[in-house]
């Protein structure tokens, strides 16, 4: 028993006409015939009651029916698994991300490499609404972005939660604590990312000062994290919000970092996808989120 005469069996019972079946098949009529007939000798049943008007399946070709139908269909789906396979160890994920992941993104990559071994992974650094923008085209497979946001035409898988912490100089009194409440750092200017470079950050940070019970006070803007650091650790008393696992990473003279309460700050991060079907590499990419963060 051959595929092929499984494959013909199931177009005939299908079409109930020889003729059909064979146009189908893009093949001559005969040729049908043909195979049916070597399938039917080798079963020792008629598959087919044939007249010269019409076409009609034999209980044997009712029952024989179904197990055609899941031969071909696991036939299908074998093909389609090794086709994935080839994909996951020749694929590439093109991945947008920022900086800040820290250790996270290295988790993942590490767990990426234990689903697709040989496949790989382009980051590509970009502002939020430019990595929601090409994930959305299809420039990007997907996406870390932080802060929810109702994005219509994406998918956003919770992925974690991050702590913010708090970059002071270190010769403030504040350094010496091991936390510090929010509401100390009121009279201490601000340096925050403009609203429309980081919306979720920024809003963040403003609800959380609002809830300790201040307006915050605007100091220079977040430029670089160099400048930005070294303005804080050598120049007039003034303060900015990192990520926890960001923080994690960062040594910088002058500067500490110590993590907030009342309230505790924290930002859920997500990864953006686009709700068809994923590719099999991006399917492991995802499977290495969860990995990570389960």
């Amino acid at each position: 028993m051959k595929l092929r005469q499984l494959q013909y069996f199931l177009i005939v019972a299908e079409e109930l006409h020889f003729g059909r079946a064979a146009r189908r098949l893009h093949i001559v009529q005969s040729a049908v015939s043909q195979q049916i007939t070597r399938l039917e000798r080798e079963l020792g049943v008629a598959l087919f009651e044939r007249t010269t008007r019409t076409v009609r399946l034999t209980e044997a070709g009712r029952r024989l029916l179904p197990h055609a139908e899941q031969v071909l269909t696991a036939v299908a789906q074998a093909r389609t698994a090794i086709d994935d396979l080839r994909a996951e160890r020749t694929g590439t994920v093109r991945l947008g991300t920022s900086t800040g992941l820290g250790a996270r993104l290295e988790s993942i990559l590490v767990a990426f490499g234990r689903y697709a071994p040989a496949a790989r992974v382009e980051l590509v650094d970009a502002d939020t609404a430019d990595r929601m923008k090409r994930v959305r085209s299809g420039e990007l497979d997907a996406a870390i972005v932080r802060g929810y946001r109702d994005e219509p035409g994406l998918e956003l898988l919770p992925l974690w939660s991050d702590r913010l912490v708090a970059a002071i100089p270190a010769r403030h009194d504040l350094a010496v604590l091991r936390e510090v409440e929010l509401a100390r750092l009121a009279e201490l200017p601000l340096r925050l990312v403009r609203r429309a470079r980081n919306p979720a950050l920024f809003d963040l940070v403003v609800e959380s000062c609002r809830e300790a019970g201040f307006e915050p006070a605007f100091g220079p803007e977040f430029t670089t994290e160099q400048d930005t650091l070294a303005a804080i650790g050598f120049g007039a008393p003034s303060w900015t919000v990192y990520y926890a696992a960001q923080a994690a990473q960062l040594s910088f003279p002058g500067v500490v970092w110590r993590p907030l309460r009342n309230p505790e700050p924290t930002m859920p991060s997500y990864l953006v996808v686009r709700p068809d079907p994923p590719r099999a590499e991006l399917r492991s990419l995802i499977e290495a989120c969860h990995a990570v963060t389960d």
